[in-house]
């Protein structure tokens, strides 16, 4: 009933930036809060960033100041601005979103790796 795609990863050298966009759809109005998780090689998949209605955001320490998590009023696209990237930010994202649908409410996307070269 909601269909998240990611997309916006690629490879960038250490320093820059990267946008990623999640691409929503299905009942958007159902959605009431959304964010980003990442998995890197031989790690736990770990919450980066969460955006929730109202516009509160929370976000895990190692990308505090780095990150910023943002949507449209429509929840149709949610997307996370990563600047000043490490090696160590090297993941697979993915989108999650979190909804009221009584018989499913959580909902993830696909992925998309980010490579950040030294």
């Amino acid at each position: 009933q909601v269909q998240l795609v990611e997309s916006g990863g690629g490879l960038v050298q250490a320093g820059g930036s990267l946008r990623l966009s999640c691409r929503v759809s299905g009942i958007i109005g159902s959605i009431y809060a959304a964010g980003w998780y990442r998995q890197a090689p031989g790690k736990q998949r770990e919450l980066v960033a969460r955006v929730a209605s109202g516009g509160s955001t929370n976000y895990a320490d190692v990308v505090k100041g780095r990150f910023t998590i943002s949507r449209d009023d429509g929840w149709n696209t949610v997307y996370l601005q990563m600047n000043s990237l490490k090696f160590e930010d090297t993941a697979v994202y993915y989108c999650k979103a979190w909804t009221v649908i009584t018989t499913k409410s959580e909902y993830w996307g696909q992925g998309t790796q980010v490579t950040v070269s030294s």
